[in-house]
């Protein structure tokens, strides 16, 4: 690490946590005013409003838009070197371009790993006490919750095994409860055992399954053996929590735990397996968006511009602008169409591989 990487360096990561810094303060400024009345209704303290809801909110928020203002960072000081000539007079004195570019990509690197371990392990916990906070006192309080709710179905249809699908109607979180219930274990395509029950519900004393009026019928071809019961205990693989439709459960789970969650998701043929999958790989995906906006914004800002830093700040954000729109494209089909998840988190990177390639080619060295 010579001067020049130390120079450079210093002002990149002043630059990007002085901006971050201010839009947090801003975001939580706003964030208070929409959240005015809520706060109010929860009767909570301004320190337990901090601790329980705050505390979790700027990580998120921060983590959110963490590469964009990488980016903004990078326009910024190295538009205001080149306006003072400090790029021309370090290339002139014989610096390669790729010299000079050094110093930001191993601040780009520095901060692409900050991001890849806050992604997995940080933001997660963070997003634990955030929804938390929002469930309780925000969406409780919502009326749109409440009408969006009152419409949703709570009938869970689940795969138990490979060859056993079960499904209970009216399913109440809350009382850990719901019937009739019903499952269906096959034999290849042919049915061999159908259980009904009028009601489920979660035995807490022996951390089972508690079947209310059972009827078992098992089938061996055109045989049949019916067995009645007024309760029976099974021990299903999957527990309350796994019937949780918790819309924050994503965000809420470190990736050691996603990985298992969507194993589970994948064996039970679950519809919103493409959702998690996009998150899992977007939470490695992010931090290489770093990297790729670090050089686009060094080699961008580095040419002096006859408008000024004005003239980068504005490809900066039109930039930005396009890659977010490839990102929320490419997101939308593969939850709601059939791209892959495993590419649809990588193609705004592999675009913007090639933007940073042509800008590249083209800056003057």
């Amino acid at each position: 690490m010579k001067k020049l990487d130390w120079y450079i360096l210093k002002k990149f990561l002043s630059t990007f946590f002085f901006a971050i810094f201010l839009f947090v303060v801003i975001a939580v400024v706003i964030d208070i005013s929409e959240k005015a009345d809520d706060f109010v209704k929860s009767q909570l303290s301004v320190k337990r409003i901090f601790i329980e809801y705050y505390l979790g909110f700027i990580p998120h928020i921060t983590a959110l838009l963490f590469p964009l203002f990488v980016f903004i960072a990078v326009i910024f000081f190295t538009s205001k070197m080149a306006g003072r000539s400090e790029v021309i007079a370090i290339l002139a004195s014989g610096t390669s371009f790729n010299r000079w570019l050094r110093p930001y990509i191993i601040g780009g690197v520095l901060l692409a790993s900050m991001l890849w371990y806050s992604n997995h392990y940080m933001v997660p916990n963070a997003n634990k006490i955030r929804g938390a906070f929002e469930a309780k006192y925000i969406d409780a309080n919502s009326s749109y919750e409440a009408l969006n709710n009152r419409n949703r179905s709570n009938d869970i249809y689940l795969k138990v095994d490979s060859f056993t699908y079960a499904g209970i109607v009216n399913y109440d979180t809350t009382s850990k409860s719901g019937g009739p219930f019903f499952m269906h274990k096959l034999k290849g395509t042919v049915l061999v055992q159908n259980l009904r029950a009028d009601q489920i519900r979660w035995d807490t004393a022996h951390k089972k399954w508690l079947l209310n009026y059972v009827l078992k019928r098992d089938l061996n071809g055109l045989n049949e053996k019916v067995t009645m019961s007024t309760s029976e205990n099974l021990n299903f693989d999957f527990k309350p929590i796994d019937l949780n439709r918790d819309k924050y459960t994503k965000d809420k789970l470190i990736s050691p735990e996603l990985d298992k969650h969507i194993e589970l998701e994948r064996m039970r043929g679950s519809e919103g397996l493409n959702e998690l999958l996009v998150e899992r790989g977007r939470r490695d995906a992010t931090p290489v968006t770093v990297i790729l906006l670090t050089i686009i914004g060094a080699v961008v800002a580095g040419r002096r511009a006859r408008g000024g830093s004005g003239v980068h700040l504005a490809l900066g954000f039109i930039t930005a602008a396009l890659f977010i729109v490839a990102d929320k494209f490419s997101t939308i089909f593969s939850t709601k169409g059939n791209l892959p998840p495993g590419i649809a988190v990588w193609i705004p990177n592999i675009i913007f591989l090639f933007v940073a390639i042509a800008f590249y080619r083209k800056a003057p060295k």
